[in-house]
């Protein structure tokens, strides 16, 4: 077995010795050193320019309409805040209205009595639910109008700068 083992290693050797692999070589491809005319590289700096100024207008018009975006966030914000308020306020007064008729209510004596605590509570109420009802719409158009005027100079000014 040490004989073929001996055989086997020889034969390798021979074979490998007599056999060579071929280099490979990557061909060099030499670049001439040409002169980029001048109007191409007028035209190519032309282009980074206009380039920065394009991006420096569309980074400030960017930064201005975020700044408007926060804005009238907090706008509508607060105004949602105190058209939320005034319904909880008129919701309190309605409800004290209530407690006050049961608590008259109670005390009656007679149906006339009734009937005329009944139709004065009515008519009061109706007067304070139209009352309020004019509050809360003063509050949302005032909302509306100062929410949405930032927004039309803003684009009003942008579409006069494009113009």
């Amino acid at each position: 077995m040490s004989e073929t083992l001996e055989m086997t290693k020889s034969k390798s050797k021979a074979g490998s010795a007599g056999f060579e692999m071929p280099k490979f070589e990557m061909p060099s491809f030499e670049i001439s050193k040409m002169e980029v005319p001048q109007a191409f590289r007028e035209f190519a700096e032309k282009g980074v320019s206009q380039a920065k100024e394009t991006y420096e207008k569309m980074r400030a018009a960017a930064e201005e309409a975020t700044d408007l975006l926060e804005g009238t966030y907090a706008t509508a914000t607060k105004g949602a805040s105190d058209y939320g308020l005034k319904c909880i306020e008129a919701a309190r007064e309605n409800a004290n209205a209530a407690f006050d008729l049961a608590a008259r209510m109670m005390t009656v004596k007679s149906l006339s009595e009734v009937v005329e605590i009944s139709t004065a509570h009515t008519r009061k109420q109706f007067e304070a639910l139209t009352a309020q009802s004019k509050e809360l719409a003063t509050i949302a158009q005032k909302v509306a109008a100062d929410t949405v005027e930032p927004v039309k100079e803003s684009v009003g000014k942008a579409f006069k700068k494009v113009a």
